[in-house]
């Protein structure tokens, strides 16, 4: 897994409509966060206040992520006023975007953090897993307290991901993910049974089961989110990946951040095994690793591939990192 990317995710026993709202207030961070309080309104989407991974005041700003089939925001941190160099993209998928159909309510939260490597302090990195659990934990008990919720509450499914680096330029990734016709080069557990497009495409499965692929591709702020449906039309089921592509320079907020983090996002029930689809989380990691050493040999950097599935800075090493 990518070392510098951390997701963290809840099933809320919410509104999508309400969770939504309460996230894209930053004075809401107050109630939930070990230590993130906001001191000083700065401009409508940004405040000044104190900060639970430093010994330092962070200026925090929001954005919103508006779309028809799901919504969220990107919180930004940093020590200047409009110099963000951390982004935290959060995703909310209703019950009925995960199992289509379903009449379930709440929401499950997806909360994606990113830490550049020549920033990143001892503390950071060995306690931003502690934190931002606990605070996922805090956040959900605070939403579903405000439902009349007294303890709890569990939802049908729970979020699982992958994440790799990839050394290849975003556009080329965008290109090559959203063109169905490249699945069959990397998704090696579906094979062709038919004219495939460019976003449907009828596909056999490793038992020969009839799957019906699509895709549908998003434009969100400075990266792209791609979903991919498999359709199981003899067994009525759909298996959804949403997969995030941002580049390095905007996860980490350095300009000369090269290639580009690609980030899985899948769902399992937890009451029961699937039959149909991808059936471990592995079987979506081999296909990441198939589309970076693919996409990273068309960007004529076969050598990143040997490096392993994490960023680093261009020269190889972690710089020692200043403190704040």
């Amino acid at each position: 897994m990518e070392e510098n990317t951390f997701a963290t995710s809840a099933y809320i026993a919410n509104s999508p409509e309400t969770v939504y709202e309460y996230l894209c207030s930053l004075e809401n961070l107050n109630e939930w966060t070990l230590y993130s309080r906001m001191l000083e309104k700065i401009d409508e989407n940004t405040w000044l206040g104190t900060a639970s991974g430093y010994q330092h005041n962070l200026y925090y700003h929001v954005k919103r992520i508006d779309n028809p089939f799901f919504k969220g925001i990107e919180w930004h941190c940093g020590i200047e006023y409009q110099k963000y160099f951390q982004v935290y993209p959060v995703f909310l998928f209703s019950p009925d975007y995960i199992e289509p159909g379903s009449d379930d309510s709440g929401v499950y939260f997806h909360w994606l953090s990113f830490v550049d490597p020549k920033r990143r302090t001892p503390m950071i990195m060995q306690g931003i897993e502690t934190v931002h659990t606990s605070e996922c934990r805090s956040l959900k008990a605070t939403l579903e307290k405000k439902a009349g919720h007294t303890c709890a509450a569990k939802g049908r499914y729970k979020i699982d991901t992958n994440t790799m680096f990839v050394d290849a330029p975003l556009e080329l990734g965008f290109e090559f993910l959203r063109d169905l016709r490249n699945m069959e080069d990397w998704a090696h557990l579906l094979q062709s049974n038919g004219a495939i497009g460019t976003e449907e495409g009828e596909f056999l499965d490793e038992y020969n089961q009839k799957v019906t692929v699509t895709l549908r591709t998003h434009e969100l702020n400075n990266f792209y989110l791609i979903e991919q449906n498999y359709f199981y039309p003899e067994h009525n089921f759909m298996q959804r990946c949403p997969v995030v592509i941002i580049p390095c320079s905007y996860a980490f907020g350095d300009p000369q951040a090269q290639g580009f983090i690609l980030h899985q996002i899948t769902f399992w029930p937890v009451d029961h095994e699937l039959k149909h689809g991808k059936l471990q989380m592995q079987d979506f990691g081999a296909e990441s690793m198939n589309i970076k050493r693919l996409l990273e040999a068309k960007a004529g950097n076969p050598d990143s591939f040997a490096r392993g599935m994490s960023y680093m800075p261009s020269n190889g090493k972690t710089p020692t990192v200043a403190r704040v």
